[in-house]
């Protein structure tokens, strides 16, 4: 009550110390820089305030893309307004503005001006960033750096009032409770204003407490002006902090009419509501600490007993090391004992008297150790050792001389010897030993002298002996050898002659006689068993020579010797699909009249189908091989039945609209889209069966203003365009993208289903950037087969244009600088829609032999085979054909005719194949467009 009765008396000797003329003039007016002059409702009083106000004030204002151009003018008159009423000057009122987007960028600090009509230059030449929202950086920037003492603003011994001031119209895109909670503690004063849809739990997180003086919130930027004289209230009323002797410890925070005192981080306010006192976070926390645990200023540390040390992790607690600590003089070991240490030694040593040194154990030295040859001694005993050549006994004392051979199974092939050290191998006599050491090898005697045997040497025991091979005879020098005469030795009983062989001898005939079975006697030949006759069939034999004959059916060549058939077409399988005709030892293969022979030299085709036959072409037949085709004239695509021809836009066609309502585009703007609408669907031929329309309208949310089933007339849609109301308001394209394509395209909306291949076209018509991401979702439509074209007027984006047409993005983006170019674009796009439905009839000129090149439904094509009342209907509907007039070959043809029938034969399997292909391939497409139907 006391502070509140001098903060009172303080405002009347101010309003006392008023000069006359003062406290009577009417109310100020201020210049409003262009617009009408505006009388702030505030009194002398309230003006007068301000004058030697000591503040640091620093605005931060959103300058995110969500603030259009007229809006941030508001808000640079806000910020004129409300440094009407202030006092700038350096030992005054000094004022800094941030503004933040994506980032922050300090316009100017505290310090940068000394005089008001400086800082109302600067706010003035501000330029709108149009990025993110980053509220939470630019809070902590202005606690960083904005109210440092560098950037200009007052020591906190001095008690001048920080002040912020925000301005923002979004959700923040990073965290502000934290960033605002320490600005709050250090002593600033934060005031939050919202406009628009502001979420009021984000501003009472970013402004001070109480909340109802320090956060508000207005509809939009125009209203903002409203709290001009509220902030005059606010910032002209007397900090206490200043006046007063406040007694705080740490910081004063001022409240209206009096003040609060408030502590640093790691403090608490004492009972005196003036004091500090550290804060006992070692009670309120799980410290961790193993020992103690004591207080520090906004923390705490870990200590440990008496004889403990502290480890690395500043928790645990370890003994103290005194032998790593002091210089223990140990020989071997040291280890810690209560409050010290003491020495030890490792196994098989003594500790000395000195209690330091160690001396090793001499097991050995006791006469009873028992050892035969020696004795060595261990860690902790002594073990007996044999001499070299010896092994030590079961006994672990006494020792035996070694046997190597019996120990180490050296695998002798003849004898094992031992040694004192280990052992040979060696061979009994006529022997020698192998390299390996092991094995032995006869003494080979034919090697090691000059044997002088012609043909083999062979070992004997101690020497060796010559010897002949098979067919031949040991001479009587015992050395050289003579071939075997087999002829001579036997009674061969050869008519004619007698030949030695390797091991005997064999009986030979003159010329032109051979050898009987008994291999002994002789037999004439004739011509044809006597040589190589070269008869492809049959030899003949004559007296002195032969004659080449052929089998029944062939006839002989020129050269007497090979055959061919007399009838090469029944001979073999010449695959004509007319007629064959023998030509020598070949044939060649002919048609009937009115037709042409294939390039395989085979197969048969009519010289001109379209001029043979009825083809009932509308505009235009064009041969193909055995086919015909029907084509329209330019603007003109092909009806259901292959032959009429039709307008392009009397197609069916699934068209949605995407159009956007944001508050960028503008009433009148709006109007001229409606127009742009209308006329593409004055187009179109609109009917269930023909062109069906659906229309999306989209700005922060999306409004479906009618579906493809909706209207079956033109004249009905174009009123529903008529009545649509503007949305005005964001611009969230790609949640516009979203609903068209989950959506606006299924049957459930009157679209059609994919099977029946009638276009799916999509207009998105937008005039901004989005505030969403549109390339998700226009790459799922695109995917589905639905063609985007993208119409961009104005400040629409090329890069999201760019993302939204379909490819070629030639033929599916269109921009305008501005809408009164809307016309030449409404023309491209009807002209667009009329390409894509005569792609949906299919191209006229691709041939019919590649189907699966043909992305919809394929031409119809005709053939004619011939002219038949009585050909079965089936057989007419598999053909796809239809009669043609009596041409002067088909009335001279006999239907019945093998050739006739053949042909037809031929042709039937052939259009089967062909059939049964395309069958296949669209078993195939439809089983890819379920797949990926069921995993989308």
């Amino acid at each position: 009550m006391e502070k509140m009765l001098v903060a009172c008396l303080l405002m009347l000797g101010q309003f006392l110390l008023l000069p006359a003329g003062a406290r009577d003039r009417p109310q100020a007016r201020f210049p409003s820089r262009g617009r009408h002059v505006r009388t702030h409702p505030q009194t002398a009083l309230l003006e007068s305030s301000c004058e030697n106000k000591r503040a640091d004030l620093v605005f931060i204002i959103d300058s995110s893309r969500s603030v259009n151009t007229h809006d941030y003018a508001k808000v640079k008159e806000f910020i004129l307004d409300i440094l009407q009423f202030l006092d700038i000057g350096p030992d005054v009122t000094r004022v800094g503005l941030l503004q933040y987007g994506s980032t922050v960028k300090n316009e100017f600090s505290l310090k940068t001006f000394k005089r008001k009509s400086d800082v109302e230059r600067a706010v003035k030449r501000m330029r709108h960033l149009s990025t993110g929202t980053m509220t939470g950086l630019a809070i902590q920037y202005a606690l960083n750096i904005a109210f440092s003492e560098v950037e200009g603003a007052r020591p906190l011994r001095e008690n001048v009032p920080r002040v912020i001031m925000i301005v923002t119209d979004g959700r923040p895109q990073d965290s502000v409770a934290e960033v605002a909670a320490k600005a709050r503690d250090t002593g600033i004063l934060i005031f939050a204003i919202g406009v628009g849809q502001v979420d009021l739990n984000t501003l009472k997180a970013i402004g001070s407490e109480p909340h109802k003086d320090h956060v508000f919130l207005v509809a939009n930027f125009s209203q903002i002006e409203s709290l001009t004289s509220v902030f005059q209230n606010k910032l002209c009323a007397v900090h206490m902090c200043s006046v007063l002797e406040h007694d705080c410890a740490h910081f004063c925070i001022n409240t209206p009419g009096s003040y609060t005192c408030r502590c640093k981080q790691g403090y608490i306010l004492n009972s005196d509501q003036k004091t500090c006192r550290i804060q006992d976070l070692c009670a309120t926390e799980d410290h961790g600490c193993e020992q103690l645990c004591v207080n520090v200023p906004g923390s705490f540390v870990c200590q440990c007993y008496s004889g403990y040390t502290l480890g690395q992790d500043g928790k645990r607690c370890a003994a103290v090391d005194f032998c790593a600590s002091e210089n223990h003089g140990c020989e071997h070991a040291c280890v810690n004992a209560e409050g010290s240490y003491l020495c030890q030694c490792r196994e098989g040593f003594a500790l000395n008297p000195d209690k330091k040194t160690c001396t090793k154990i001499d097991h050995c030295a006791s006469s009873n150790h028992g050892c035969q040859h020696e004795c060595v001694n261990a860690l902790t005993s002594a073990f007996c050792r044999c001499l070299k050549g010896f092994m030590l006994n079961p006994d672990r004392k006494t020792c035996r001389r070694i046997n190597y051979c019996a120990l180490n199974k050296p695998g002798c092939e003849h004898e094992c010897v031992n040694t004192e050290e280990g052992h040979y191998c060696r061979c009994r006599q006529g022997y020698t030993l192998d390299p390996n050491g092991k094995t032995c090898s006869r003494v080979d005697h034919c090697a090691q002298q000059d044997h002088g045997c012609e043909q083999l040497c062979l070992n004997t025991e101690e020497s060796f002996v010559c010897q002949c091979s098979e067919g031949f005879l040991i001479n009587d020098d015992l050395k050289t050898c003579s071939r075997v005469d087999y002829c001579l030795l036997s009674d061969h009983g050869c008519e004619y002659s007698c030949v030695n062989t390797d091991r005997s001898f064999a009986c030979q005939c003159p010329e032109g006689h051979a050898l009987r079975s008994d291999g002994k006697t002789c037999a004439k030949l004739d011509s044809c068993a006597l040589g190589d006759h070269g008869c492809e069939h049959s030899c003949v034999s004559s007296e002195d020579s032969f004659v080449c004959r052929c089998f029944e059916g062939y006839i002989l060549r020129d050269d007497g010797k090979t055959c061919r058939r007399k009838d090469v077409c029944q001979a073999v399988d010449h695959g004509c699909e007319h007629l064959c005709v023998n030509s020598g030892e070949s044939y060649i293969c002919k048609c009937l009249e009115g037709f042409g022979l294939a390039e395989d030299g085979k197969r048969c085709r009519r010289k001109d189908v379209c001029k043979s036959t009825h083809h009932g072409c509308e505009h235009i037949c064009v041969n193909n091989g055995d086919f015909y085709t029907c084509r329209c004239s330019e603007g003109f695509v092909l009806a259901e039945d292959g032959r009429r021809c039709k307008r392009c836009t009397e197609g069916p066609i699934d068209l949605v609209f995407v159009i956007d309502g944001s508050k960028s585009l503008g009433e009148d703007n709006f109007e001229i889209v409606k127009h742009f609408v209308t006329g593409i669907i004055d187009s179109l031929a609109v009917s269930p069966k023909a062109a069906r329309v659906g229309l999306l309208q989209y700005s922060t949310q999306v409004h479906t203003e009618f579906s493809l089933r909706d209207f079956s007339s033109a004249k009905d849609m174009k009123k529903a365009v008529a009545h649509m109301k503007y949305m005005g308001k964001g611009s969230m394209t790609g949640l516009a993208l979203k609903h068209m394509f989950e959506r606006s395209f299924t049957q459930v909306e009157g679209a059609r289903p994919l099977s029946t291949r009638v276009p799916r076209v999509a207009i998105v018509f937008t005039d901004g950037r989005a505030q969403d991401d549109v390339s998700e979702w226009a790459s799922k439509a695109k995917a589905t087969g639905i063609t985007m074209y993208a119409v961009g007027v104005g400040k629409a984006i090329e890069e999201e244009l760019q993302e939204i047409a379909s490819e070629p993005t030639g033929k599916h983006l269109f921009y305008a600088e501005d809408f009164s170019t809307m016309g030449e674009i409404s023309g491209k796009l009807k002209q667009g829609i009329c390409e894509a439905l005569e792609d949906s009839d299919g191209r006229q000129d691709s041939p019919a032999e590649e189907p699966s090149k043909q992305v919809h439904q394929p031409t119809v094509q005709h053939r004619y085979l011939f002219e038949e009342d009585k050909l079965s209907r089936s057989t007419q509907k598999l053909f796809h054909s239809t009669k043609f007039s009596g041409s002067p070959l088909e009335e001279s043809q006999d239907q019945c005719k093998c050739e006739n029938l053949l042909t037809f034969q031929n042709l039937a399997n052939e259009e089967v194949r062909k059939l049964t292909q395309r069958l296949e391939e669209m078993t195939q497409r439809m089983e890819a467009l379920e797949n990926r139907l069921r995993y989308r």
